[in-house]
């Protein structure tokens, strides 16, 4: 420890002990405990305790009868555990019985401050940290602490509940390193004390007719099997595992989500999956017992296992996929279909009995589907795949929830009342089918997928959420539809499907709903990112209204809509998609600049999300080489980093950055371009030498704009542009000019002018920099000490443990005073 922390040490601890002093919050004490932990693991409690007498002082004083804080008393019994985590220290606080009086009956179990959930927690977290080795177990075993354990099990709080139920795992694990591990056929009956006790105590709660014990039992099971997969495991559940059995022969089976947990944890375990313990048995019969609901899960997990036998994952697979059997089956599916999926091995189940009110119908499905995309794109799901099937239940849940299906059957008759207008259900089905855009399917249900789709893009009761599912969805199918041999063009049916859907797109445009423009413009957009360059999609594209409704939304009131269009207008214009038809505003059909439009947007508009997408379309067509940037490239940076620099969002000038490390590249002689209608400048010959090629960044004040960054009161931007500036300075390492700042008289006003920036004061700018200069400032900068400056924390002095400590005791001394909170 610090010789300055050990100094304030004292103080604190008196303030810690006194009940009349307040306290400081529960943050700072947390800290406190954090820089504890950090001195134990790094040296010795012992010597810790030696040389500051005031902590021992501490733990004492917290014993004595009086009105303490609880979280004071919290933090104590922590720090004593803390400390008591190493063997040596444990014994000096043996010896004057502190232990005891913290942690047994004597101690703040039979107090009034028990009564706080802070305290409980405390206790247990104190006795986690002590319990590290042998001398700890006899403790535990001697003070009581393992029944005031099980107590806690069932306490108030939640989080004391869980936290004794680790703490009981943590103490079993302890107990059964040494003796079991060396001899990995003991059994229980050998076992040292503690572990034979719990393993009782879990014994009783499991044959207990109390569903909380019986989940408590359960909880400490799977946290056991989940985390230590060592020899004796095999034993603890050849023990157990009949008394589990024994749950399912109750009716309704207890604790069944607890249940389900712990089988899991027992056949994700690399050392009970394959023993011959009766695990995939005791799993088969929980599937049958347990309803549907409860029942899914398990078969995801059994599904998602690596290895599992061969008949089990058929039952798993036909229980999860019940609900939409029989979802065919009520709405008289073609019997292809309905046989795929009874085909899998399952017991038929009715209607009525699987899907009994609306809330366990809309449950049951929406646990199902989201439980199968979870499966779907997994190596271990199911083979053969029932892909066809599970489209037409998707498509047919999607129709009844929209009123469009026609039930033949009393069944679908109640389906239909459960389902039609249910968003939690629609929103399900067009996730799942989104996903299963991955498989193929016949021709006929593909048909039926696509018109299932554009039913919900033009109903006007679709919500805003499902429609933007629906949009999602659409574009996977399109993005999934086979393409026309010797070209990447839709094939003609999704070409169709198209034909269909643009005239529905600009009413979706047009809606009153914000949400529901934003999400049309995504779509658009991605649809112009992925086919823009395809005959048949410009064709119908132009012949919509959709480009011109894009352009009108750049003026939308919402924000979102706004950033959302600036980022559509620029994938249509980066592909000559861009068309004003003739008026009289605009005799001949000429149109205004569309990069004139997103300057005025990134210069004026009051919100920083079109601002920021402005930034990315621009840095987009200078990397791809658009018609308005190769124009004119230098005129453009600097205008657009000219007004970047005075932005007040910080992504917006760290995209500044990004745009000019862009025209950095570019200009060196590293441009790159992706986009297949980009207007391609003509290949300069090479710079005579580095200074020519530096002069159109000085031209177009880069380096300004960078400088300026490299002192942004926002990190990020900082970081940025320390890294632009770097990698400039590797670029002209070999260059041949001054290699000091004090051979060329410009560099130390630059150097001064830098040193007002990085105070604070940037009203004077640095003007036009000649390339000689630049690269002096560059060599004279420690831009390596800067980086690694700013990747420090920006609290790293005040996270000190001196700044700390002095500041509880200010705080403290402030309440003292002032009798009021400075917080």
């Amino acid at each position: 420890m610090d010789p300055e922390c050990s100094q304030l040490l004292p103080a604190l601890c008196s303030v810690l002990a006194d009940p009349r002093q307040p306290v400081a919050d529960d943050t700072c004490l947390e800290k406190l405990l954090d820089w504890f932990k950090t001195i134990t693991e790094a040296g010795s409690s012992l010597l810790l305790l030696q040389e500051n007498p005031c902590l021992l002082g501490l733990l004492c004083h917290v014993l004595k009868p009086q009105d303490l804080s609880p979280r004071v008393l919290s933090f104590s019994l922590r720090l004593a555990g803390m400390l008591a985590a190493q063997e040596d220290c444990f014994q000096y606080l043996q010896q004057g019985e502190l232990l005891p009086r913290l942690f047994g009956e004597a101690g703040p179990l039979g107090g009034a401050a028990w009564t706080a959930p802070s305290v409980r927690s405390g206790w247990i977290q104190g006795l986690r940290s002590l319990a590290r080795h042998p001398s700890a177990l006899c403790f535990l075993a001697d003070c009581g602490a393992v029944d005031t354990i099980f107590s806690l099990q069932g306490d108030s709080s939640l989080f004391v509940a869980s936290a004794a139920g680790q703490l009981l795992v943590h103490i079993l694990g302890l107990s059964l390193q040494g003796p079991a591990e060396g001899h990995p056929g003991l059994q229980t009956g050998d076992w040292p004390v503690c572990a034979q006790k719990i393993v009782s105590h879990i014994e009783e709660s499991l044959r207990s007719a109390a569903t909380p014990q019986i989940t408590q039992a359960l909880n400490v099971l799977t946290t056991t099997f989940g985390h230590c997969h060592d020899p004796w495991t095999q034993v603890l559940w050849g023990r157990l595992s009949p008394l589990v059995a024994c749950l399912l022969e109750k009716d309704p089976v207890p604790a069944a989500h607890s249940l389900v947990d712990l089988l899991l944890s027992v056949a994700r375990s690399p050392v009970l999956s394959s023993s011959s313990s009766g695990l995939w048995e005791t799993l088969a019969q929980t599937l049958s017992h347990l309803s549907p609901t409860q029942a899914g899960p398990l078969a995801l997990g059994i599904l998602k296992l690596q290895e599992c036998p061969q008949v089990l994952r058929a039952q798993a697979f036909a229980v999860l996929l019940q609900p939409l059997t029989c979802v065919l089956e009520a709405t008289a599916q073609a019997p292809g279909l309905l046989d795929s999926l009874d085909g899998t091995g399952g017991a038929s189940v009715t209607v009525d009995t699987l899907l009994p009110s609306k809330a366990a119908c809309v449950g049951l499905l929406c646990r199902t589907l989201a439980h199968l995309e979870l499966l779907q794109p997994l190596p271990q799901r199911p083979s053969p795949w029932p892909q066809a099937p599970l489209l037409g239940a998707t498509v047919t849940i999607l129709r009844l929830c929209s009123g469009s299906a026609t039930p033949t059957s009393d069944a679908g008759g109640h389906l239909c009342a459960f389902l039609v207008g249910c968003v939690r259900v629609q929103r399900a089905a067009l996730d799942f089918l989104g996903t299963l855009s991955q498989g193929t399917g016949p021709r006929e249900l593909v048909t039926q997928v696509f018109a299932v789709l554009l039913e919900y893009l033009t109903s006007p009761d679709s919500s805003p959420t499902v429609l933007k599912k629906a949009f999602q969805a659409t574009f996977r199918w399109l993005q999934s539809s086979p393409e026309t041999p010797g070209c990447s063009d839709l094939d003609p049916h999704a070409h169709l499907f198209l034909r269909e859907l643009l005239p529905v797109l600009p009413k979706r445009l047009c809606s009153p709903c914000w949400e529901v423009r934003d999400s049309g413009l995504e779509f658009l957009t991605q649809m112009i990112g992925r086919w823009g360059g395809q005959a048949g999609f410009r064709r119908a594209l132009l012949a919509s209204e959709v480009p011109e409704l894009t352009e009108q939304l750049l003026r939308d009131p919402e924000s979102y809509v706004r950033a959302s269009a600036v980022a559509a207008m620029g994938q249509l214009s980066s592909q000559g998609l861009r068309v004003t038809p003739a008026s009289p505003e605009h005799p001949g059909g000429q149109q205004k600049s569309l990069l004139a439009e997103l300057l005025h947007i990134l210069s004026t508009d009051s919100e920083g999300f079109p601002r920021r997408a402005v930034m990315h379309v621009f840095t987009q067509w200078l990397r791809d080489g658009h018609a308005d940037v190769a124009g004119d490239t230098e005129r453009f940076v600097a205008r657009v980093l000219q007004v970047a620099s005075q932005d007040l969002d910080w992504e917006v000038r760290a995209q500044g950055l990004e745009l000019a490390l862009v025209f950095l590249e570019q200009t060196l002689g590293r441009p790159s371009s992706h986009c297949p209608y980009a207007v391609t400048p003509p290949v300069a010959a090479p710079p005579s030498s580095l200074a020519q090629a530096l002069r159109p960044l000085c031209r177009v004040q880069l380096f300004e704009f960078a400088f300026r960054a490299l002192f942004d009161c926002d990190r990020p931007v900082a970081q940025k542009s320390c890294d632009l500036l770097l990698f400039l300075r590797a670029q002209t390492a070999s260059y041949g000019g001054p290699q000091g700042s004090g051979s060329v008289p410009e560099v130390a006003s630059v150097e001064a002018a830098l040193q007002r920036w990085q105070a604070g004061d940037q009203g004077q700018p640095l003007g036009y920099l000649e390339p000689e200069v630049v690269v002096a400032v560059l060599r004279s900068m420690d831009l390596e000490g800067l980086r690694g400056a700013l990747a420090e924390s920006s609290d790293r002095v005040e996270k000190s443990p001196q700044s700390l400590l002095q500041d509880v005791l200010a705080t403290v001394g402030a309440l003292g005073e002032d009798e009021a909170d400075c917080y």
